[in-house]
């Protein structure tokens, strides 16, 4: 072959089905750049998106409940005695006997315990003396005061003369009657040789011993005896402020102590102090409970239970859903289009768990529960469906 020939076939034209190749090739490379590059696009706008949709909070809704039924209102009280007395000595020796101990019943008037006082036996014979002298000088003046009225009429004696008769038997009269009280006053004092229970009871004290030294009055450290009368009890609450206008006159409750473990006991609400200590904030009742059975014992720890009719306006939600702020305690509800707004609240009573909001709040309202930190006012949220998983976010239209 020659050198002709070789160059005929190296410069000969391509076939053509070889360009129809090449732009399919080149077709194929502009439409893979080109599906690349609007995939590329539609991920970063699905990307933007998403990232917009993640700085909006996702939070959950709920409604209020309204309270219905009655609410337990459970305080501590402290149970007292109807009457109770400490019995003092009215005058001083030495304790001869006593005749009861702690826990004996007693009646008005039944002697506790006998009291020797030499001192004031002594005080009186002389008192007795003393007035047996002054009706002897009475009975002398008297008589004096006559003789000189007789020797008046006769001239025998000067008017002045007569009259100061008169008066020295004048004074010798009050003489007599100044002698005579003193000497009932030491008998009235005898008579409280005995000490006696001032009413019917029982003794729950007893503080002194045969022999021991017994000083008249009702200074700390002179107490004979305590008795109670314990067929009724006083039971005294502290109640809080916040239920003040619910509580009234025999208004009825139920009680009951360690010691009868699933026996209640009734009582009534009598009065109450009409004022809040200042420092408890509380106002104390006072109620009665009949204990003619003797089960209850003065003095003694009581749980009182107290069915408080609930408010009518009161609304019940998750303790979750408050929200502490500056301006106070609130709860973060949802207006149209999902934007927060804040409400403030009152409690009317703290459940734990759940709380009763008084006042600040209806039932149509959509409350957020847990709301996320940094969620203010006017912001836009997203209200979960039912079980969903709350997402934080801090997005501010």
């Amino acid at each position: 072959m020659s050198s002709h020939d070789i160059d005929t076939q190296l410069h000969r034209p391509a076939p053509g089905h070889l360009k129809l190749k090449a732009l399919v090739v080149l077709v194929v490379a502009i439409a893979v750049v080109g599906w690349g590059l609007s995939t590329r696009a539609s991920d970063n706008t699905t990307l933007a998106s998403q990232k917009q949709e993640q700085l909006i909070p996702s939070v959950k809704a709920i409604n209020p409940s309204a309270v219905s039924g009655s609410q337990s209102l459970r305080l501590p009280g402290t149970l007292q005695a109807f009457y109770s007395a400490t019995v003092y000595a009215r005058v001083g020796g030495y304790l001869k006997r006593w005749s009861v101990d702690i826990g004996a019943p007693v009646k008005t008037g039944q002697v506790l315990a006998d009291i020797e006082t030499p001192e004031l036996d002594q005080q009186l014979k002389q008192s007795e003396a003393h007035l047996d002298i002054a009706l002897a000088d009475e009975h002398l003046a008297e008589i004096t005061s006559q003789r000189w009225q007789r020797l008046l009429v006769s001239d025998s004696v000067s008017q002045q003369e007569a009259d100061q008769k008169v008066g020295e038997y004048q004074a010798k009269k009050a003489q007599v009657e100044a002698a005579r009280a003193d000497v009932e006053r030491l008998r009235v004092l005898e008579g409280f040789k005995r000490i006696t229970a001032p009413f019917d009871g029982v003794v729950t004290a007893r503080n002194t011993d045969i022999g021991a030294l017994i000083n008249a009055g009702h200074d700390a450290g002179h107490e004979l005896f305590t008795v109670a009368d314990v067929h009724r009890l006083r039971l005294y609450v502290s109640v809080p402020q916040n239920y003040a206008n619910q509580i009234h006159t025999g208004m009825k409750a139920a009680l009951d102590v360690p010691e009868h473990p699933g026996q209640t006991f009734d009582a009534t609400l009598t009065d109450d102090s009409r004022s809040v200590s200042g420092v408890t904030g509380t106002i104390l009742v006072q109620l009665e409970v009949d204990n003619a059975d003797g089960q209850l014992l003065p003095g003694e720890f009581a749980n009182v239970r107290f069915d408080m009719p609930n408010d009518a306006k009161a609304m019940q939600l998750p303790a979750s859903a408050l929200s502490f702020r500056k301006e106070g305690l609130m709860v973060a509800t949802l207006t149209d289009g999902n934007k927060v707004a804040y409400r403030s609240v009152r409690i009317s009573r703290d459940l734990g768990s759940k709380v009763e909001i008084a006042s600040g709040l209806s039932a149509n309202e959509r409350v957020i529960d847990n709301p996320p930190d940094g969620l203010e006012n006017g912001d836009t949220v997203q209200v979960l469906a039912s079980g969903a998983k709350p997402v934080e976010g801090g997005n501010k239209s």
